[in-house]
Formats: structure tokens, C-alpha cells, sequence
């Protein structure tokens, strides 16, 4: 399923679902609490139909083909105004790609050793190269990034990585996610492991460099359909300042930055990209 928008006006949503179960396409509405109404399409193949139908519709809603619809419609309807609610794995991967969410399971399987007691294991397994022997173990260079050690430090990281992740994949492809992820985990993990050593590990740095990259496409190339709130953005470049000053947690600070510069160069470049390809 996908979530196609949100609507304060149960009403309207539905008649567009009508408009398009006569066009053979099935949607549904799901209450998401403070009066609002998200449409979901089933058949993901539909998108691109369903897009063209929508802007059509929300520049004219009350036309008369509408009503028409949900006069036509009226009489099938098993339910009326059935406002269902989505299991939560229909929730992730409405916002999730493949990448996001194959991201997400090696990060929650590698946190789950480590509460079955093998935490010294899979983190010599899987930090940051620390030897001369290791250099060459080059998944190293990305893999501390799915490394977690409390379950506020993996589900902060999750629910970042979800959202930024997601929107970025599901507006430019996994391959885009991709590079971005395998170059921020390495430009964060070297500039942390050149101040403080290889002690370090989590997705912060990438989720940094997703803040980056949005921040930077969403002015240079809106194009791109990718926007970052700016309460987020100041919650994040608060945080990250916070972790310079405040004494009392161990964080990997270096990366947060290094992962944030990355993203806005990974940005700068894609946006100057696309603009001389167009």
C-alpha cells in the first residue's frame, strides 16, 4: 500500500475513492486522529495513474463527475466511511524501499546478538578498521554504521533513517539511498576514527548526511520533490551543536558533522547534475 495524501474532509477523500473504484482502482481512507484522513492505494502499479487523477481532482473537487461517482458508487459500498487503520509493517513499508528497510533489518538482527551476549564478538567483527591488519577488511569502512549499543541509540537512529531514507528513495531510487548511505558511513567514520579512534559505531552519521542532502536538494533542485520541515531541520542542527557542549554523554560527534558536510556535498553535486542534464 501507499499513502497518497492526507485530508481534513472525510467527505471529499471519499469521493475521490469512488471516482476511482469506477476507474477499477481500488483505494481506502484510514483516520490518522485531529480530524485527518489519509487515502491509501492498494496496487502499487496504479501510482502513476492515480497521481495524474488526484491533481486533477484537487483542483476541482466538487466537479459533477465526482458526485456522479459516489452516487454510482453508493449502492456497492459494504461500509460507508469505514476509516480502517494500517498494520504497522503496512506503515514501514509505505515508507520504506527495499534499501531503507533491508538497512533497518541488519541493524535490528545486529542489535539482537548483542543482546543474546555476543557484544564483544560483533563489534570486533564489525568496527571501524583499527589495525594495520584490518585496513584491507574494507566493509569495515561502512559496516560500524549499522553497529548499535542501547535501544535509544537504535531507535532514534531507525525512525531517522526511515523517514529521511525513505522519502529519499521513494523520490529518487535505491541506487541514490545507496550512495549516499556508502559514502556518508565512510567520509563519518574516518573523521571519527581520526579524532577519537575506532571506538565508535551507529547510523547517526548517515542519518546526518540524509538531513544534509534534503536540506541542500530541497532549495537547489525542489524539482526533486524533497523537503525537509524546518522545525526537524533545527532540531537536528540543535542536537548536533548539543553534542559538542553537553559533557555528560559519550556521542560520536565528529561523525554527525562529517556526515552532515557529506550530504550537502552529495546534494550540491546532484542538484548541479541535474540541472546541467536538463
Amino acid at each position: 500500500m501507499i499513502r497518497l495524501i492526507q485530508l481534513n474532509n472525510p467527505r471529499i477523500a471519499q469521493a475521490f475513492i469512488d471516482y476511482m473504484a469506477s476507474q477499477q482502482v481500488t483505494l481506502s481512507q484510514m483516520g490518522e486522529g485531529d480530524g485527518q484522513y489519509a487515502i491509501w492505494l492498494h496496487d502499487e502499479d496504479e501510482l502513476p495513474k492515480v497521481q495524474q487523477e488526484l491533481e486533477l481532482f484537487l483542483n476541482d473537487p466538487n466537479h459533477k463527475k465526482y458526485q456522479a461517482a459516489s452516487w454510482d458508487m453508493a449502492e456497492t459500498r459494504t461500509q460507508q466511511f469505514n476509516y480502517s487503520t494500517p498494520s504497522f509493517l503496512q506503515m514501514i513499508k509505505a515508507k520504506a524501499g527495499p534499501m531503507t528497510l533491508l538497512i533497518m533489518v541488519i541493524c535490528l538482527l545486529i542489535y539482537g546478538l548483542r543482546l543474546l551476549g555476543m557484544q564483544q564478538q560483533v563489534f570486533s567483527w564489525l568496527h571501524f578498521p583499527a589495525a594495520s591488519d584490518q585496513q584491507w577488511q574494507v566493509w569495515r569502512y561502512v559496516s560500524h554504521a549499522v553497529l548499535h549499543f542501547s535501544v535509544l541509540h537504535i531507535t532514534f537512529n531507525l525512525l531517522w533513517w526511515w523517514q529521511l531514507g525513505g522519502d529519499i528513495e521513494q523520490k529518487l531510487g535505491r541506487i541514490r539511498l545507496s550512495k549516499i548511505f556508502l559514502f556518508s558511513a565512510l567520509v563519518s567514520g574516518c573523521a571519527q576514527y581520526w579524532i577519537e579512534g575506532a571506538n565508535f559505531g551507529g547510523l547517526s552519521g548517515v542519518v546526518y548526511a540524509l538531513v544534509g542532502y534534503i536540506w541542500v536538494v530541497s532549495v537547489r533542485a525542489p524539482q526533486f520533490g524533497l523537503e525537509i520541515p524546518k522545525p526537524i531541520l533545527g532540531f537536528m542542527l540543535v542536537w548536533l551543536v548539543l553534542g559538542f557542549v553537553q559533557p555528560f554523554m559519550a556521542i560520536a560527534n565528529t561523525a554527525h558533522l562529517a556526515g552532515l558536510v557529506a550530504g550537502c556535498v552529495l546534494g550540491g553535486l546532484d542538484s548541479i547534475n541535474h540541472t546541467k542534464s536538463t
